[in-house]
């Protein structure tokens, strides 16, 4: 059944990262991308509908600028990333203009995906697009990106595009056939796993590490296949150098490994919510707020907070922990930090009298509140 989903899924996210884009750091490897855009244009004629995020701009940059390797400092990756972005998009819009298909360059950052209406902007940008018949090549905005906001081999930014625009099915093309029980790199007896739920525990422990090409790695694969089952996507996680990858891909074939949703969609609200990186601040929860926000599905009231810890404001995403730091869930908080610090462990009577106005009687609203 999942597969059939798969074969039959009308909106795609497919991913390809830096060590396939790029020939050994030598420049972009222009036949691999031509036979991805061949299929994602087969693709397009059977009626479905494709985003492409693709990395590969900094590591062109790179070899544009004649460098001997990545660059550690922000500044110089953020130049080698303006530069080789120049060729990225060239590269791509020549190829699918041979095909007689129109493109658009998509450039995401956090703070785009972070900030509600921005995030809403891009996705209705992102789903116009695509009922034009657009192909939207989408990649992160490397050159105003920090260190610490980055997608991580735009492995995330692919799982929040998908939540963005409810794709059914999400295919991370990498340079390994898939996930295995142990890093092949390593263990050449290792097996690669077929199917398995993108939440089950035992996948991070068998994760390896990226290369040197990109930032990401088997590990943020699986983390994205996770971002991306919150709204009801499968992921496959493939060799992007297998024939017709991707058309086997949407024939339902046994290919790679498929790291399946098994939960319902959450609310595309919900969906923006789990999906941020940064939060302002941490408020720690004692263990009667923990049961009720996972068994009833209620509100976040002041008298469950035990510490508030962050500067941050109505409006901010806060994550609520446990008293081991563990996140139980986040969302938009209603008051500031130096407010909440005088609410905590009081009852939503009291607000009026400690802060001298009526608030809102919820810390954390349960419609703007996801468990993670």
């Amino acid at each position: 059944m999942i597969r059939k989903k798969i074969k039959e899924a009308q909106r795609i996210v497919v991913k390809v990262g830096s060590s396939l884009v790029t020939n050994n750091g030598l420049g972009l490897h222009h036949d691999r991308i031509l036979h991805w855009v061949e299929q994602i244009v087969c693709l397009r004629e059977q009626g479905r509908q494709v985003v492409l995020v693709s990395s590969g701009a900094v590591a062109e940059g790179v070899s544009r600028l004649g460098l001997k390797s990545r660059p550690k400092e922000m500044h110089l990756q953020q130049a080698a990333a303006a530069v080789g972005q120049m060729g990225l998009v060239q590269v791509y819009e020549s190829f699918f203009q041979s095909n007689k298909v129109q493109t658009a360059q998509i450039l995401l950052s956090h703070e785009d995906l972070s900030d509600r209406t921005r995030y809403l902007n891009a996705r209705t940008t992102l789903t116009t697009l695509l009922s034009m018949g657009v192909i939207p090549v989408v990649n992160e905005n490397d050159t105003v990106a920090t260190a610490e906001l980055c997608f991580g081999d735009n492995d995330t930014l692919a799982a929040l595009v998908a939540n963005l625009v409810n794709a059914e099915a999400m295919i991370v093309l990498t340079d390994q056939d898939g996930v295995f029980d142990e890093d092949p790199r390593v263990n050449a007896a290792s097996n690669l796993i077929p199917k398995i739920s993108a939440n089950d525990e035992s996948l991070v422990q068998v994760a390896g590490k990226g290369t040197t090409l990109g930032r990401g790695g088997m590990v943020t694969k699986i983390s994205a296949a996770r971002l991306a089952a919150r709204s009801g996507t499968d992921t496959v996680i493939a060799n992007g150098e297998i024939p017709n990858v991707l058309v086997k891909f949407a024939e339902g074939k046994l290919i790679g490994s498929l790291l399946y949703a098994d939960s319902e969609p959450i609310a595309a609200r919900k969906q923006w919510l789990a999906g941020q990186l940064s939060v302002k601040g941490t408020l720690q929860l004692d263990q009667g707020a923990i049961k009720v926000l996972k068994n009833s599905g209620t509100s976040l009231l002041a008298v469950g907070i035990e510490f508030v810890e962050g500067k941050f404001f109505r409006g901010d995403v806060v994550s609520c922990v446990d008293s081991k730091g563990r996140e139980i869930a986040r969302g938009l908080v209603n008051y500031d930090s130096e407010e909440v610090e005088v609410l905590r462990g009081q009852t939503s009577e009291k607000i009026e009298d400690l802060i001298g106005y009526a608030g809102d009687e919820e810390i954390i609203h349960r419609d703007n509140l996801v468990l993670m």
